[in-house]
Order: C-alpha cells, then sequence, then structure tokens
C-alpha cells in the first residue's frame, strides 16, 4: 500500500516540526516512534514541564492556520492535527494534568514502560538506559509536584485509582522489582573494555526504584487522604474525554442506550454459538466445557508466546496471499510477553525505519498460569494481522505521501481500535472463526466491549444502572463486570479499574467499531454494485491515523 512519493509542503513542515517538538518535550515519544537520540532523557512532568508544551501547542496551533493548504493531504492533515491541538488546549484549561494518575495510562506507568521499548545489545544500548534509569529521580519528582498543585487547587483524581497505583509504585521499588529485573539482562554489558557501565546501571536502578518508593510514600501519605471519594468525572469532562478518545463527537446519551442493545444483542449471538458447542447449554455450561478441555489450553507464559507467534505468523501468510497487500517491512510481528505483572494487551508500532519491528506484548497478572485458545485467537487477530499491525504498520510503510506525525503518531483510540474490532468481525467473516469456540472468544471479547460501553459512560455520566435499580457506583462496575466476561478475577478487577481512571477510553473500541462499520456500509451504498471491500480498506487504510470525523469526511470525499 505505497502510494507514489509526493513533495512535502508547508503543512508537511509544520507537522514535521511538531514531531521534533514532541520527541523534544518528551522524549519516550522519541522512544516510541524509534528515534533513539532523546532515549538518555525522560519528560519533564512538572508543573513547568506542562507549561513549556502548552505554549508549543500553541505555537504549532498558529502556524498551521495560517499555512496554505496544497492537496487533500494537507487539508487531512489540517483538520486532524488542528482538532487533537485543540484538545489539549481544552484540558489544560479543564487542569487534566493535574490529576493524571490512573492505573494503566500516567506518568506513574509511561515512566516505566519506556524501558520496555528500548534496545539492549550494544553497550551503547545499554549505557542509554543508565543515564536514562538516572533520570527517573527527577521525572518522579516533576510528577509529584505537579499532583502537588493539583492538590493545592482542589483537582485531584480519584481515591480508588490513587490507592491502586501506590501498589503498583511499590512492587517497582521492591529490590528485585522490574528496575532489577531489568539490568540484571545487562549480562556482562562493558566488563570487556574495563567501562564502569555495569555499576552505572546497578545505580540507576536503585536511584529509580528507590523514586518509585517515594511516589508510593507520596501517593499514601499525601494524596490519597485528599484525592476524591468519587470514580465518576462528570459530563463536562467525560465529553472532552470521549473526543479525544474518538476524534469525534457523539450522543453520550444515545451512545449509552446503543450500548444496552449492543450489549443485548452480544448475549443472544453467545448464547446461540454456546447450543452449538454444547447443545442445551448456557453460555456459562459451555465456557465450563471449554475451560476444561485440555486441547484448547496452554500452560505457562513461554507456551502462550509460542501459541501466539504461530498463530501471527499463520496470519499475515494467508492473509497476505489472498485478501490483502502487505508489505513486506510489516511481515514480522513479534510476539512477547510483558516484563510486568499487571494486565492488559497491547501493541506497539514499529519503528520507521523498521528496526524494530511492530510487537504483540502480553503483561500477564501475578499468579495467572493457565491461558485458553479459543478465548484469545480473536485477540491475536486484533493486535496482529489484519487488526493493529496492519493499520499502524501500513501507516509507517507509507512515507511517501504521508509526513512523521500522520504515519506515526496520527489517530485516536477510536480509529485504531475500533479498526481492530472491525477486524475481528472480518476474521470471522472470511472463515477463521468457524470454530464455534473460537467465535464464543471472539463474542465473549466483543461483549466485554459492549459492556465497557454501558459501564463506562454509566458510572461517569452518574445514569441510571440498566437494571433499575439506582444509579451507577464504582462498586455496582465491579459487579456488572463479572457477570459480562468470563475471565479471571484478577483481570475483572485490574480492567474495571482501568474503566474508572481512564474515562472515554474503553467505550472509544465498540463506538468506533460502529463508525467503522457505518462508513463502509455508508460507501457500500454509494458505490452500489461497483463497491469492493478490499479497495474500501486499502483507501481508508492509506490515510494513516486519524479522528474518526476526519476518517469520515475524507471517505465521503
Amino acid at each position: 500500500m505505497v502510494t507514489a512519493v509526493r513533495t512535502p509542503t508547508a503543512v508537511d513542515r509544520i507537522a514535521e516540526e511538531w514531531v521534533d517538538t514532541l520527541v523534544e518535550l518528551n522524549p519516550t515519544v522519541g522512544t516510541y516512534i524509534g528515534r533513539t537520540d532523546e532515549d538518555h532523557r525522560l519528560p519533564d512532568f512538572s508543573p513547568g514541564g506542562h507549561d513549556a508544551r502548552i505554549e508549543a501547542v500553541r505555537t504549532a496551533r498558529a502556524a498551521l492556520e495560517s499555512a496554505a493548504i496544497a492537496d487533500d493531504v494537507d487539508r487531512i492533515t489540517v483538520a486532524d492535527l488542528g482538532a487533537e491541538l485543540g484538545l489539549e488546549l481544552e484540558a489544560d484549561a479543564a487542569g487534566l494534568h493535574l490529576r493524571d494518575l490512573n492505573v494503566i495510562a500516567s506518568p506513574a506507568q509511561e515512566i516505566r514502560e519506556v524501558f520496555d521499548l528500548m534496545p539492549r545489545t550494544a553497550d551503547e544500548d545499554w549505557a542509554r538506559i543508565a543515564t536514562r534509569l538516572s533520570a527517573v529521580p527527577d521525572a518522579i519528582e516533576g510528577y509529584v509536584e505537579t499532583l502537588r498543585l493539583g492538590i493545592e487547587r482542589g483537582v485531584v483524581p480519584a481515591v480508588r485509582q490513587v490507592r491502586e497505583v501506590a501498589v503498583q509504585a511499590r512492587r517497582h521499588a521492591r529490590p528485585d522489582g522490574f528496575f532489577a529485573m531489568l539490568v540484571g539482562g545487562a549480562g556482562g554489558a562493558g566488563e570487556a573494555a574495563g567501562e564502569p557501565l555495569r555499576r552505572d546501571l546497578d545505580i540507576g536502578a536503585a536511584a529509580a526504584a528507590s523514586a518509585y518508593g517515594r511516589l508510593a510514600e507520596f501517593l499514601e501519605g499525601e494524596l490519597a487522604p485528599r484525592a476524591g471519594s468519587e470514580d465518576a468525572v462528570g459530563r463536562e469532562v467525560y465529553a472532552l474525554r470521549s473526543r479525544h478518545f474518538l476524534g469525534a463527537v457523539v450522543d453520550l446519551d444515545e451512545t449509552y442506550e446503543w450500548g444496552i442493545e449492543e450489549l443485548a444483542r452480544m448475549v443472544a449471538e453467545q448464547e446461540a454459538v454456546a447450543d452449538e458447542i454444547l447443545p442445551g447449554a448456557s453460555v456459562e455450561e459451555a465456557v465450563a466445557h471449554l475451560e476444561a478441555d485440555p486441547a484448547r489450553k496452554l500452560v505457562g507464559t513461554e507456551a502462550l508466546q509460542r501459541w501466539m507467534q504461530e498463530t501471527s505468523d499463520r496470519a499475515v501468510a494467508e492473509l497476505g496471499a489472498t485478501q490483502f497487500d502487505i508489505p513486506e517491512e510489516i511481515r514480522a510481528l513479534e510476539c512477547l510477553i510483558a516484563p510486568t505483572q499487571e494486565g492488559g494487551i497491547y501493541y506497539t508500532g514499529p519503528s520507521d525505519d523498521f528496526t524494530r519491528p511492530g510487537r504483540m506484548w502480553w503483561s500477564v497478572p501475578e499468579g495467572v498460569t493457565e491461558f485458553d485458545t479459543w478465548r484469545e485467537k480473536t485477540t491475536v487477530y486484533h493486535e496482529g494481522v489484519p487488526g493493529h499491525h496492519l493499520q499502524i504498520g501500513q501507516a509507517v510503510v507509507n512515507r511517501g505521501s504521508l509526513n512523521t506525525w500522520r504515519r506515526q503518531l496520527a489517530g485516536t483510540s477510536g480509529h485504531a481500535e475500533g479498526w481492530a474490532l472491525y477486524a475481528e468481525r472480518l476474521m470471522q467473516d472470511l472463515g477463521y472463526l468457524d470454530d464455534p469456540a473460537d467465535r464464543l472468544g471472539m463474542l465473549d471479547g466483543q461483549r466485554m466491549r459492549a459492556a465497557r460501553v454501558v459501564l463506562d459512560i454509566g458510572v461517569h455520566l452518574g445514569k441510571q444502572r440498566p437494571d433499575g435499580e439506582g444509579a451507577w457506583t464504582g462498586e455496582y462496575a465491579f459487579d456488572f463486570m463479572g457477570r459480562n466476561v468470563n475471565m479471571p478475577p484478577e483481570f475483572v478487577r485490574f480492567e474495571v479499574h482501568r474503566y474508572l481512571g481512564w474515562p472515554g477510553q474503553a467505550p472509544s473500541y465498540k463506538v468506533g467499531q460502529r463508525i467503522w462499520e457505518r462508513l463502509r456500509d455508508d460507501v457500500r451504498r454509494r458505490e452500489g454494485a461497483a463497491f469492493d471491500i478490499r479497495a474500501f480498506h486499502r483507501r481508508a487504510l492509506s490515510l494513516g491515523g486519524v479522528g474518526l470525523d476526519t476518517l469520515r469526511a475524507a471517505l465521503a470525499a
């Protein structure tokens, strides 16, 4: 899916400059996209660091508004980058950075997770890691300074998130925690040349662990007593976060009602498939039947990793031969067990030069040792091909027409995750989920995504519960989720904490899928007999990551 090379425009230059600015202000962005020149640094999470970013946002937005638009590629860049910069200014006005703490996607995780993406082969790689480890204390201190300012201004996260992140921080602070494990993998780095690299790594790891210990003390001793008692963020903040994650404006009340209907539809589909698996069985009985089948079970993370890789490799080879034009650069997808135990499965894209391939990571919670293949096959398609890896990897390949921001940083959760759920259904249509057990696993995931549309909007907007027994609460959310997924309690607990602390993100999956399917159906109706599903996918993915309102406008044009 490589398009003709176009001459960079004034808009492209602004977008490229914005990427450079982001990497300068937030070096973890550079690591994410494969730029190693700033890999020795960490972002400034202090109030001053935030102010510098907002000033840069205003400068970039002014330049974008005055730039001449040369073609349709520019038009999309201006629309999408302009919307993103505008949302950053709205988030600043709402003081969201002052309460930026949750169990999955806040500076408390970003500082640690960046080390997962850093090269670990040569002495030079480990030297950068050692220097970045030594920067962890300042990064944590700046973050604490911002959270303290939030306390002062009465803009604080919910106490439930504070307590959970404190547990994470304590885990990283242990002598045998993440940082000790990280430098333990350095082996004999630097010893042959007599360099003090080994000592620098050990000192840096100890300093980083100690910093996380101080973060835990601050969270437990200062922030928790002053944190909010309610999980809900309210309609105004929620609407802003929803727009951020979707790149689109949706009617939240209508979406809540649709979520209830969609959940009921998923339950009905599950019940029908359960009857195929075990005639007359309920969903719960069919699940128990499958869980008791040793042929559908993996034991240990090594077996899980091998199965993930084999399943992914097969999908890439077969779909690349029959359904999609998959460039050689993205035919490699690494499936890995993450070096953490927080829960969650995620994808990281390839570097711009493809020296680092796309990767699927599985963060297995402590104590979880068994995995059901029927439940997880659809996850490999979601994270790999035709899901995130196809979508994001092809955008990186398409450097002939897309600037760096469009290839590697643009887009929203609704675009990316909506496509990945769309891809799961596509795999059903292509026959990859003909086994009723695998299809039940896909529906289990789709039911979960529908349930969290209801849960997320319900909790944060204080909606009436589907059972009519009063308004949503955080406590009811755990019970509701437990009844709508077939997952170990550890996963359910992590998932619900994620929804409560990251408002608007979880619904973006299913809502994004809804928008993707509506766009496809709109194009099919418009083109009639000339409609070609492969051409639709090619055209949509050639745009790279964009907000869903931008995608809708581009496809309509």
